[in-house]
């Protein structure tokens, strides 16, 4: 048996671009790999299997059929049908690409098993998949899939606080295309980057981060789902430099100054909020 992790990430900013004819949306985001990894097992088997395991909500919910991207990592990798372990520390449909961080863990303990590359062509999974391989802080561009690395000076206290319930990705980006409509705020070129917040990163000033951290789909997460709002003040008011939606939701992440902070922020939320760092290294063997 081998066994890879891959990080879960946020999106310290997310623009979107207006729609393409092809459905999609031309995006521009900063990604931030967080020290909160999936786990992936794997070994040869007679037929494709998948137990899942973790400490957080809504495990029911990830599909162990072959509807599950591991299986389709795996099929990008070899005709052998593989036994999958699925441990997760990445809250589920949160907008944080834990099912991208598996299809990574999977790419990389599949090809070591059958003792091949990784297939250049991850994208095929899904837009987050290509940063989940490479980790570390990185602009994506396009559909979000080509990443040009970037540098963080030190390191970032997050405070993740789940939701109840999930926020599916296609009906927010649709929500968004609605919102912008209405309000005749649709965008006619694609997002630009975003210069001053990947400066703040480089000389690591968390404050300038803060300021200038942001997310386009909050206003569809927020408005099909408002009770998210009172998430976003509670943790401001414990002494978070901001908080936001996490791509399409509904997990939001705070930004904390320090350590001591984002141990604060967690305890206003009791047991439901997740304290980790960022940047985390890419897809890796574990053992």
């Amino acid at each position: 048996m081998i066994t890879a992790s891959a990080p879960g990430k946020i999106n310290l900013y997310f623009a979107v671009g207006p729609k393409l004819a092809n459905g999609y949306h031309e995006v521009c985001s900063v990604y931030l790999a967080l020290n909160l990894r999936e786990l992936v097992s794997v070994e040869e088997s007679p037929k494709y299997s998948i137990e899942v395991s973790g400490n957080i909500n809504n495990l029911p919910s990830v599909p162990t059929d072959e509807s599950n991207l591991v299986v389709k990592a795996a099929k990008l990798v070899t005709d052998e049908t593989i036994a999958f372990k699925i441990n997760k520390q990445v809250p589920i449909a949160g907008g944080m690409g834990g099912g991208s961080a598996d299809a990574a863990a999977a790419l990389v303990a599949v090809s070591a098993l059958v003792e091949t590359h990784v297939p250049l062509d991850s994208v095929k999974l899904g837009a987050d998949v290509p940063f989940a391989l490479i980790g570390g802080v990185a602009l994506g561009t396009g559909v979000g899939e080509e990443l040009t690395p970037l540098t963080l000076k030190g390191k970032l206290h997050i405070v993740l606080i789940p939701s109840e319930g999930q926020l599916s990705t296609p009906v927010v980006y649709n929500h968004l295309d609605e919102l912008r409509e209405n309000a005749d705020l649709i965008p006619e070129t694609a997002p630009t980057r975003p210069t001053e917040l990947i400066e703040a990163l480089e000389a690591g000033n968390v404050d300038e981060i803060a300021k200038l951290a942001h997310n386009d789909l909050q206003w569809a997460a927020l408005s099909l789902k408002p009770e998210l709002q009172e998430i976003i003040d509670r943790a401001k008011a414990s002494g978070a430099l901001t908080a936001m939606v996490s791509g399409s939701g509904p997990t939001v992440f705070a930004i904390a100054r320090d350590q001591l902070s984002a141990n604060q922020i967690a305890a206003e939320f009791g047991g439901t909020a997740i304290v980790t760092t960022g940047p985390s290294a890419g897809a890796k063997i574990e053992a």
